[in-house]
């Protein structure tokens, strides 16, 4: 039986690819979209999820515009990694749709009501509009069943800084009110996603398919590709938000533990860092308090690539 699911965007080309994967996933019932500023403005993000959605034949899910900026932080933007356009400059037409008039906040209070106790909220992107929600209907995180977050690092460093993974430490205080939140969650860190990486092989196979799905993610793919080469120094590159969808399909391509997440706001070399207690390992250890995450310390990396590959390529 298929979970309903809201995924939360700012939609470049790994959370094309994420959304792509969610379509094509009966595992999960797609029930809605919501866009936020990321690694492009919160607007063009539904731009593009409508493109993909089209593409994918799923015209009937709602894409509500969120947040147009995060709580705290100025937007630097990011279009070195996704484009100016977030597809990779690939210049894709219009979609024939528009966002829906209900923003992204409402359609998920709404949503967690139509769905209460169902419904599941994966998120790969700041999380300004889930602590949006949570602040106005703290209800909220008793209706969701689970927030699958991509974001955050355990046991490594960021992207964004240092200590930092960018759908963390664009918007550090959403993340610790998500964080906080009464709800079971589960984080799937850049220390984790980037075990799961796509390369040339991979780009060819989706290129000489006939599927509509796969093409579209064929002429993204050489793009974040390129980026990806010059700072691995081989062309291969992360999928980071399939990989969360690929968990909330598959939990099993995950090991997890229940540890104690906070994010650092304060820190001057630290902030936007996901404070993973590793201690709370240790049965005998005093410490370990606060909410708990399910949070992702290694991933069978080949099983998880399979998945995302086949899916993508409409193989089912």
């Amino acid at each position: 039986m298929s979970r309903p699911v809201v995924m939360d965007l700012d939609t470049g080309i790994d959370d094309a690819l994420a959304l792509l994967l969610t379509v094509r996933s009966p595992e999960l019932d797609l029930v809605g979209v919501g866009t936020v500023t990321g690694n492009v403005h919160a607007q063009t993000a539904a731009t593009n999820s409508l493109r993909v959605l089209e593409v994918a034949g799923a015209t009937d899910v709602p894409v509500a515009v969120g947040a147009e900026r995060w709580l705290l932080e100025p937007d630097p933007g990011h279009t070195w990694v996704h484009g100016t356009d977030g597809m990779g400059e690939t210049d894709q037409p219009a979609p024939d749709g528009a966002p829906s008039p209900e923003g992204a906040v409402e359609q998920l209070l709404r949503l967690s009501h139509e769905h209460a106790g169902e419904l599941v909220v994966i998120a790969v992107a700041p999380l300004t509009n889930l602590a949006l929600a949570l602040r106005s209907d703290p209800g909220l995180a008793d209706r969701l069943a689970r927030i699958v977050i991509m974001g955050g690092s355990a046991r490594d460093g960021g992207n964004r800084a240092p200590w930092g993974e960018a759908n963390v430490a664009c918007d550090p205080e959403a993340a610790r009110i998500v964080f906080a939140a009464d709800v079971p969650r589960t984080m799937v860190g850049l220390d984790v996603t980037m075990q799961v990486t796509f390369d040339a092989a991979d780009l060819d196979r989706l290129a000489a398919s006939s599927d509509a799905g796969a093409a579209l993610a064929a002429q993204l793919l050489p793009f974040y590709l390129d980026v990806y080469t010059r700072i691995l120094g081989e062309r291969r590159c992360a999928v980071h938000d399939a990989l969360a969808v690929a968990a909330a399909v598959d939990p099993t391509l995950l090991n997890t533990e229940a540890l104690p997440v906070d994010v650092e706001t304060h820190g001057e070399l630290t902030r936007g860092m996901t404070v993973v207690d590793l201690r709370a390992r240790f049965p005998g250890w005093p410490g370990g308090q606060g909410p708990h995450s399910d949070v992702a310390l290694d991933v069978d990396a080949d099983r998880a690539h399979d998945l995302i590959l086949g899916r993508l390529l409409g193989d089912g």
